[in-house]
Order: C-alpha cells, then sequence, then structure tokens
C-alpha cells in the first residue's frame, strides 16, 4: 500500500496512479461496481448522489448537481466546511442508493453537500502541499498536548482539500479540556482547527498495520461497522482466555472472534451439558474438553483425573440417556469404538533408508579402480621394494 488515499508514503508499485484508479487493491475500503456495465432502462435518469472517499478510507455522499459525467477514480472538488475539498469517487450509480438506504442517509436529505467540478492541477498541487504538511503537524501536535499535560493521544491529522482547515483525530479515556490547544495550533499552523474524539477501534483503523494472522488488519481494508466482542465468544471457541492473544492492535477483543460464532453456536446445539457427570460401574467421570467439529468429548475418571477417555457425541449422550434410566455401562473403555486402520507395509527396495549406503558405492568404485591397474601392468614391470 503505498498511496494518497491510505495515508502512506511512496507510489503503488501496481497501477502508480497515487490511489486514484478505483480498480485496484491500494486503497481503503475500496469497493466494485458490478452494476457498471448495465444501463438503465429507458427514461429513467442516472442517480444524482456519488460516494467520495477521502483519506483513510473516509466517505461522504455528495450531490451531483451540475451533472458530471464522473467514473470511478476521478479526483473531484466538493463542499467543505468552509471551502472545498479533494476527494476521489469511489462509486457511482445504482449502488450508491443502496449505501444510503444501508447507512440511513435520505437522497433528498438538505445535509447532503454539492459536488463542484473535476479536481484540476492547480487543485491537487494544493491538495498534496496539504498532505505534506499533515505527519508534522501530527507530531508537533503531540509535543504541545504533552507540555499542556493533556491526557490524550493524537493520532492522526487530516488537512482539507484547500488547506485551510485541519481536523485532529484524538483517542483519550476521559474528558479532555483542549481550549488551550487549539489556541496555540491556530496561532501556530494559521488555520480552522477541528479536534475530534474517536474510540480504539477506529483509531487501528485509521492508522492501519499487520494482525496475528499476517494479513491487513480488517478493519482498516474492509470493515465498516464494529460489533461488540465479548468473552463468551471465546468461550464459545474453546479458545483460551488470554488476553494477549485475544486482543487486537486497538486492544481490544479481536473483531474477528464473530466472525465464525454463529457457526459454533449451530454446532453446539447437539452437545449436551458439560456439566452433567457419566456414571459407570467403574467410576464416576467428569468432562475434560471437546472438539466442536470432529464431535467428540474428553472424560476422566474422578478418582484418576490423569488418563482421558475420547468419546465421540453419540456414545455420550447414549450413556447420559442410561443414566437418566438407572442403569450404568461398565466402563468408558468399552463405549470407545476402535477403528482399524489398513497400514501399507514399507518395504526398503533400493535401500534409501541406511545412512551408510554412499560407502559401500565407494568401495565398489575403489575395487574396479584396483583391478583396472593390476591388469593394466606388465609382467616384467613389477614395482620395485
Amino acid at each position: 500500500m503505498g498511496c494518497n488515499s491510505c495515508s502512506s508514503n511512496g507510489l503503488p508499485k501496481g497501477c502508480r496512479n497515487n490511489g486514484s484508479c478505483g480498480v485496484n487493491g491500494c486503497d481503503k475500503l475500496t469497493v466494485f461496481d458490478w452494476l457498471s456495465d448495465m444501463e438503465l432502462p429507458a427514461g429513467h435518469a442516472p442517480f444524482e448522489c456519488v460516494e467520495v472517499r477521502f483519506k483513510n478510507g473516509r466517505k461522504e455522499f455528495y450531490r451531483n448537481v451540475n451533472n458530471i459525467p464522473l467514473q470511478m477514480g476521478d479526483s473531484v472538488a466538493v463542499e467543505g466546511s468552509p471551502g472545498h475539498d479533494i476527494g476521489s469517487v469511489s462509486l457511482t450509480g445504482e449502488l450508491v442508493r443502496f449505501q444510503m438506504k444501508k447507512k440511513g442517509v435520505k437522497p433528498n436529505g438538505e445535509d447532503i453537500r454539492k459536488l463542484y467540478r473535476k479536481a484540476n492541477q492547480k487543485d491537487i498541487d494544493t491538495w498534496q502541499q496539504a498532505r505534506e504538511r499533515e505527519h508534522e503537524t501530527m507530531l508537533r501536535t503531540r509535543e504541545i498536548a504533552q507540555n499542556l499535560n493533556l491526557v490524550m493521544k493524537v493520532s492522526d491529522v487530516e488537512y482539507q482539500g484547500d488547506n485551510s482547515k485541519a481536523t485532529f483525530f484524538y483517542t483519550a479515556d476521559d474528558r479532555v479540556d483542549f481550549r488551550e490547544l487549539i489556541k496555540i495550533l491556530a496561532s501556530e499552523f494559521r488555520i480552522r482547527i477541528e479536534m475530534r474524539q474517536i474510540g480504539t477501534r477506529q483509531e487501528a483503523g485509521r492508522v492501519g498495520g499487520i494482525g496475528s494472522c499476517g494479513r491487513e488488519l480488517c478493519c482498516t481494508t474492509w470493515l465498516t461497522d464494529f460489533r461488540s466482542v465479548n468473552t463468551a465468544a471465546a468461550r464459545y471457541q474453546q479458545l483460551s482466555l488470554n488476553p494477549q492473544k485475544l486482543a487486537g492492535q486497538c486492544g481490544k477483543l479481536k473483531c474477528c472472534l464473530n466472525y465464525e460464532l454463529d457457526s459454533y453456536l449451530e454446532a453446539l446445539k447437539d452437545f449436551p451439558d458439560t456439566g452433567i457427570n457419566l456414571q459407570t460401574k467403574k467410576g464416576e467421570a467428569s468432562f475434560q474438553k471437546m472438539d466442536i467439529f470432529k464431535r467428540k468429548l474428553w472424560y476422566a475418571y474422578i478418582e484418576n483425573g490423569v488418563d482421558w477417555v475420547a468419546l465421540d457425541l453419540d456414545k455420550v449422550r447414549e450413556i447420559i440417556q442410561k443414566n437418566k434410566q438407572g442403569q450404568k455401562p461398565d466402563s468408558l473403555e468399552e463405549m470407545v469404538e476402535l477403528v482399524v486402520s489398513d497400514v501399507p507395509k514399507y518395504d526398503n527396495v533400493v535401500g534409501q533408508d541406511s545412512l551408510s549406503r554412499f560407502d559401500h558405492k565407494n568401495k565398489k568404485r575403489r575395487k574396479k579402480r584396483n583391478t583396472k591397474n593390476r591388469k593394466g601392468r606388465k609382467p616384467g614391470n613389477a614395482p620395485q621394494k
């Protein structure tokens, strides 16, 4: 990732279009317009609103009042507060209507701002100058906040396209009085200041990074809604409650714990209560662990908790049903199904498992060389002692 839309420096190695092509994966929260090749029915005008993407995947809807022909990836100048901002078109057409309905935005609402024009070279140059100031501004703001003893962390700075306003994103546990900070920033940078508090999950999505799975963070690439994650999701999936393994870069529980939770809950419906002990003539056995998708449960006798016995789910339910009827099997071992598999016999055909197999070849070569030397000698040329 290396483009202006993903807050990183440099050019992307693929398209080298500074993240404005709209068809590759160098942007955050990219979308695919699967209706782009379909024509509208006769008499239907194209949808007037478009979706525009800004830095770090921030997206907003704007009304194309001048009916400018736009495509995904076009750099456009849109209405700001105040002034204008520069962004790239991420979606057009009927899919924008679906996105607005999904996010609860009314197409006829008065709060939707206008799209002015396609960005010219002067707009892009001013935008580039503003983007180059962001990192330096963020570092300087952290120094000022530290000198003022403010318990806050400035995680990102986003300049408006006309270089007249900057939005400072920060995280804090408690309420922060940053009135003095705003005065210092406004006098030093000569811009309009807007402070916006975000959560730790939103901060991780803006900053980005690599997760423990080796891939880029979900909140950076495609995840838009942050659902609550609790430790019950880890218990249902038989995961150890280790905060270091279950927490993501934001310090909260990983969002991916909710991805397969429904599959686990559906599979757990067939499993009995793990608090029920199995009664046998050999002794009482308690639950130890389970493998949900292999449908196996491990039990151990209370008197001897070292030796575990693996039972199929059907066998466990059968034992519980017998216990309810007052019956007890002899032991858990007799309920285990023995599966005899045909193990293929291994024959050492060419001696590939011998560590000294190369030594024998060298001996044969030496013998051949000695016989050749003996045959090549003449009887009168015997070696002198």
